[in-house]
């Protein structure tokens, strides 16, 4: 009854038939799959999972024996932590700039760069290149109004904007430092950071490339038109789309609530990736002072924070709107946001359940002794990790732990460098519904969880294998060894 394995079918199983079967609402079956798992997972097993993180052995005994409410609610507020305050700032920041015309502006300056046919492929390499510096569901929540209002323009072809904005965004969180996945494979593998960048992006620009095509297979073979939703309805984007380029925000402004975060993300990003600890960053007091302040604003839930200020203030500047309708404004984005709250931090404390089983452990037992060419068995073994409990983060560690000491060990024929990329292929497979990433690309694109999985879920797949396959080819031609 306490395998890993076969708790994980069980709750599987609970979120999959809640949801698409009993039609449950997500956050209902999330939870009560979470609570089953928790339910079956040994006292011993979750003990077990905090000492295996460094937990002192009292303090790993006293958390195993905490309440399962207390187990479910702490890995809920701990997704809440990280992405609660991003989503609640990123719809006010989404809603507003479409309400704005800020979306529409920025739509036409880019038609004018990549005209109508190639707006798609504007989308995918903006998602891609702003994903390096930036977390990727940043990116996703500031990227996806301007899809929705790139769809609107266009009539048609909605689907496929969405998926860029999101093939985009995951495959650079894969394999570029400082995105945080490839910055701890640089590090769990001692392999250059430069290289890993170098590396990464080529093997990124190929995958999106792969994930571009699919995307457009989908979109020709199941059209999603763009729906009404409480954000973002669909008579209100038609009567931006309309107007005149006078009767719009100037550019510079347009993009200020999206660009603001993005660059003061970016620099400490930089900082933080290059700089050393307690070292000064230049040898002007005044520099310095400046610095401090641009770090403190690159924090990303205060850039966020600080988007959704100047959102605000051009669509209030825009529609003349008095104190009162802006607050109603406000009230009515935060409740598509708190929705997308709940869903993701539900996503999350299923995927913390299925972590405290063991599960991770499980599958390191099962693929120690495989004896498998380690390109493939890295991608592999964390794909499966990846799928079973739907944490990309936590896949990758695992991954980079089994395969550091063989690594070591092995006389290996090709540069660790790509044992790096094959583990961040395998973590684009399978995202599903204990996936916090998969409710958030879900939500903010509008499309049902049947719409999702036929969709989001074979697409990163694919990209994820046909990184497998290029890093393989890769390393068997230019082994740089």
């Amino acid at each position: 009854m306490g395998d890993p394995i076969f708790i994980l079918l069980i709750g599987m199983g609970i979120v999959v038939g809640g949801i698409i079967v009993l039609k449950l609402h997500p956050v209902l079956a999330l939870l009560l799959a979470a609570i089953t798992v928790a339910l079956l997972t040994p006292t011993t097993a979750v003990e077990q999972f905090y000492l295996s993180k460094g937990t002192a052995a009292a303090e790993a005994a006293k958390l195993a024996h905490k309440s399962i409410g207390e187990r479910i609610a702490t890995e809920f507020g701990n997704t809440c932590a990280k992405i609660g305050i991003l989503i609640a700032m990123a719809a006010i920041i989404g809603k507003s700039m479409l309400d704005s015309g800020s979306a529409e502006k920025i739509i036409r300056a880019m038609l004018k760069v990549t005209g109508e046919k190639n707006a798609p492929i504007g989308f995918i390499l903006s998602s891609f290149f702003l994903t390096i510096p930036v977390f990727v569901d940043t990116v996703i929540f500031l990227m996806m109004p301007l899809a929705k209002a790139m769809g609107m323009r266009l009539g048609k072809n909605y689907l496929l904007l969405a998926l860029s904005v999101i093939a985009g965004g995951v495959m650079a969180n894969s394999f570029v430092p400082p995105s945080p996945g490839p910055l701890f494979l640089v590090g769990a593998l001692n392999v250059p950071i430069g290289l890993m960048m170098v590396c990464g992006t080529l093997l990124g620009l190929c995958t999106i490339t792969v994930g571009y095509f699919i995307a457009k297979w989908l979109n020709n073979k199941m059209p999603i038109p763009l729906r009404d939703a409480p954000d973002a309805r669909l008579e209100d984007i038609a009567a931006i789309a309309n107007k005149s380029d006078k009767d719009l925000p100037a550019l510079a402004f347009a993009v200020l609530p999206a660009a603001f975060p993005l660059i003061t993300i970016c620099i400490r990003s930089a900082v933080e990736a290059f700089s050393k600890p307690n070292v000064p960053l230049t040898n002007s007091d005044f520099l310095n002072g400046v610095m401090q302040v641009v770090l403190f604003f690159g924090d990303k839930n205060i850039a966020l924070f600080m988007g959704a200020i100047f959102a605000l203030l051009i669509l209030a500047y825009q529609k003349k709107s008095d104190k009162s309708s802006i607050t109603v404004f406000v009230q009515n984005a935060l409740m598509t946001g708190g929705g997308i709250i709940l869903i993701t931090a539900a996503g999350g404390a299923f995927g913390g359940m299925l972590q405290q089983t063991g599960i991770s452990a499980r599958i390191a037992d099962m693929t120690k002794d495989y004896q498998m060419a380690l390109i493939p068995l890295a991608f592999f073994i964390t794909a499966i990790v990846r799928t079973a409990q739907g944490s990309a983060t936590v896949a990758l560690i695992t991954a980079s732990g089994i395969l550091a000491g063989m690594a070591q060990n092995a006389n290996l024929g090709f540069h660790p460098v790509y044992l790096c990329l094959a583990i961040g292929a395998g973590a684009k497979l399978i995202p599903w519904m204990n996936d916090a990433g998969f409710w958030i690309m879900c939500k903010t694109s509008n499309l049902t969880e049947q719409e999702a999985m036929k969709t989001i879920a074979p697409m990163q797949s694919l990209m994820g294998l046909s990184g497998l396959i290029l890093t393989m080819i890769a390393a068997h031609f230019f082994p740089m060894v």
